[in-house]
Formats: C-alpha cells, structure tokens, sequence
C-alpha cells in the first residue's frame, strides 16, 4: 500500500516530505522548497544568492564541487594510476576522485608492507639457519656475556684489593 499512495521521507526537525515511489531517498535530491519548509540550511554549488527568497528562508551555503589537489594529492593520483603524469591532473578534480585514489593508495601500502614483512619473516629464517650451522645461539652468547663480565668484576676487585 505504501508503494502506491508513495513513500514519505522524515528530515532531521520532523517535517515530512512526501516522495514519487522508486525515487531516490537522499535528502540531497529533494527539491530546496521541500528544505525550506523544514527550516534546514540549503546548499548550492553555484545558485543564484540574489533572489530574494533565499535571502528570507536563511542563509544559502556555497559548497565547493571541485577540490585543489595538493602535491600529494597529484603524486597519489598519478600513483593509482587515474592520470599518466602530473603534468595531465586538472587545476581542480571532484572530492570523489581523491578519496577513491587515497582508498586505491592504501590498499597498495598496505599490500607492500605485506609483501616486505614475508621477505623480512624470509630473511630472518635464513639468517638463524646460518647462525645454527655456526653453533651460534642466544644461550652461548649469554653465558659468554656473562663470562666476560664476570672476568670484568674480578679483574676490578684485584685493583680494588691493592
């Protein structure tokens, strides 16, 4: 039944806003008169903030679409591969384009830093093999620490005594 009369969507101070059935239900859709009955604040990208109705309803907040990439920001979206060279990466680039790039650049971090601890875990398995073969282990080189200093204690004892 709810799907025949249509749907109603709930904004944030209780206004309700009815909705055509299988339309999107992002508050971000509807129109800004459906905003403006509920008292929220609108957003434009570029809307004309002469009229004088929107001047009456409260203030109209300007949202920037586009984003200024930083040097980080280009080097990690030429990285990812979303531009050849940095020299090809526009004055300003969507908000969305840099989050799925930095998404895109830390999966490949974290995939290097999985990739480099394998060869590290490796490494360090060869290096004890080799350290086995020469009859070298923690224990030996404890005790012959130990030992030295021993020797070191009783060599200042003498010179202590005299």
């Amino acid at each position: 039944m709810r799907i025949a009369v249509g749907s109603l969507l709930r904004l944030g101070l209780g206004c309700v806003v009815p909705c055509a059935p299988g339309t999107l239900r992002a508050a971000s859709r509807l129109p800004v008169s459906a905003l403006r009955l509920c008292g929220l604040p609108r957003y434009s990208s570029g809307e004309n903030r002469s009229s004088p109705d929107s001047q009456s309803h409260g203030k109209v907040h300007r949202v920037l679409a586009q984003h200024k990439p930083t040097q980080f920001d280009k080097k990690i979206l030429v990285w990812t591969g979303r531009f050849k060279s940095m020299e090809e990466i526009p004055p300003r680039v969507p908000p969305e384009m840099i989050d799925a790039a930095r998404n895109k650049a830390r999966v490949k971090a974290c995939y290097i830093m999985i990739g480099l601890t394998i060869i590290a875990c490796f490494a360090v398995i060869a290096s004890a093999k080799r350290a086995a073969e020469r009859h070298e282990s923690l224990t030996s080189w404890n005790l012959a620490k130990k030992a030295k200093w021993r020797e070191e204690a009783a060599l200042a004892a003498q010179e202590k005594a005299k």
